[in-house]
C-alpha cells in the first residue's frame, strides 16, 4: 500500500494563499487544513486575516475557531489536531490540502517530528525558568552556548521559551536537542506530498501587506481587541501575541499612538514575511510558485498546479476558475 496524498500550499503572509488553496480544493475534490497559528482561535476574525463562511465556497476547512483566546495552541496541540482532521478527510475519500503560512507547523506534520523536548512541566523547567528570573535570559543563553553551540545560534537570546526547552532537553537526555532535530528533519515522510510555496516580488508583497493592514483598520482590528479585552484576554496570552493584536494592545495601554502602532504592524509583519521565505527556503523538495513566472496569472499558477496533482494523483480531478482575492 503506497503512501497517502497530501498537497501542502504555503508561503508568507499576504501571498493569496486562502483563495488559492479554495480553488485548488475545488479542482482536485480537496479539503483544507490550515496552518495557521491564530486563525486556530475564535473571535479573531480580522487580525488574524480569517477566511469567511462565505468565501470557503462549500470547501471544508479544519482547525479554524476551534479554540478559545484563552487557550494555548503550539506545534504539538497542531500536531495532534492536524492527524485527526487528515484521518477524517482520507475517510472522505478526499485530498487534504494543509495551507498556511506557520512553516515549523507544516514541517512538524509533513515528517511526523516527535517533539519529546515539549512534553511537561518538570523540575528541571522551574529551576531555568526561577534561574532566568534571577539571572536574565541572556545569562541562560550562555548556558545553552557552553552544551550547545549549534541551538544557541539558531535560537535567539530573547526566546526564553525556546532556550529554556533546549536546555532542559539537553539536561534531561544528556544530548544536544539540536542533533535530535536534525535526526527528525532527516526522518522521511510518511506522505505522498507535494509542497508549494506562493511567492512574488518583494515590493508587491509587501506593498499588499501594507493594504492589508491598512483594510484590517478600517474593517474594525481595534474593536476586535477591545472586545477581547473585555472577555479577559490580556498580552501574557499565547493568542495575543499574535501580529495585529500585541500592537493594538500596546495602543489601548496607552504606551503608542493607532499611528505608531499601526507602523509597527506593518514592519513587524514585512520582517515576518521575509522569516517565513528564510524558513520555506531551507525546506526539502520544494516547489516555488513565483508570480512572475505565470506572468503575474493566478489561473496559469493554478493550472499549473491542477496538471502537476492529477499527474500525481489521478483521481479524476474537477475543472475550477481561480476567483482571485486577497486573503492569505
Amino acid at each position: 500500500m503506497g503512501k497517502p496524498p497530501l498537497i501542502i500550499l504555503a508561503g508568507p503572509t499576504a501571498a493569496g494563499k486562502t483563495a488559492l488553496s479554495i480553488s485548488l480544493a475545488k479542482a482536485i475534490g480537496g479539503e483544507i487544513i490550515s496552518a495557521d497559528s491564530m486563525q486556530v482561535y475564535r473571535h479573531m476574525d480580522i487580525g488574524s486575516a480569517k477566511v469567511a463562511q462565505r468565501e470557503m465556497e462549500g470547501v471544508p476547512h479544519y482547525l479554524i475557531d476551534v479554540l478559545e483566546p484563552t487557550e494555548a495552541f503550539n506545534v504539538v496541540v497542531f500536531q495532534q489536531m492536524a492527524k485527526k482532521a487528515l484521518e477524517q478527510i482520507y475517510r472522505h475519500g478526499n485530498i487534504p490540502i494543509v495551507a498556511g503560512g506557520t512553516g515549523f507547523y507544516i514541517q512538524a506534520l509533513l515528517y511526523d517530528i516527535d517533539f519529546k523536548e515539549n512534553l511537561g512541566e518538570g523540575r528541571i523547567r522551574k529551576e531555568l525558568t526561577l534561574l532566568a528570573e534571577e539571572k536574565g535570559g541572556e545569562y541562560l543563553h550562555q548556558l545553552l552556548m557552553q552544551v550547545d553551540q549549534e541551538s544557541a545560534a539558531a535560537i535567539h537570546k530573547s526566546n526564553l521559551k525556546r532556550v529554556i526547552r533546549a536546555l532542559e532537553y539537553y539536561r534531561q537526555t544528556g544530548e544536544k536537542i539540536s542533533v535530535h532535530n536534525e535526526k527528525e528533519r532527516q526522518k522521511s515522510s510518511p506522505y505522498d506530498f507535494l509542497y508549494y510555496v506562493v511567492n512574488m516580488e518583494r515590493s508587491q508583497l509587501y506593498g499588499r501587506i501594507d493594504a492589508r493592514v491598512d483594510q484590517m483598520v478600517k474593517d474594525g482590528l481595534v474593536e476586535e481587541v477591545r472586545e477581547l479585552m473585555a472577555m479577559g484576554c490580556h498580552r501574557g496570552m499565547v493568542s495575543m501575541q499574535g501580529l495585529g493584536y500585541k500592537e493594538i494592545l500596546s495602543y489601548l495601554a496607552g504606551e503608542c499612538t493607532l499611528e505608531e502602532a499601526v507602523r509597527t504592524l506593518k514592519r513587524d509583519t514585512r520582517h515576518f514575511a521575509k522569516r517565513q521565505l528564510t524558513w520555506f527556503k531551507r525546506e526539502r523538495d520544494v516547489r516555488w510558485l513565483n508570480l512572475t513566472d505565470f506572468g503575474g496569472d493566478r489561473a496559469q499558477m493554478l493550472a499549473h498546479m491542477v496538471s502537476q496533482v492529477q499527474a500525481r494523483y489521478p483521481i479524476g480531478c474537477r475543472d475550477s476558475v481561480y476567483p482571485g482575492g486577497q486573503k492569505d
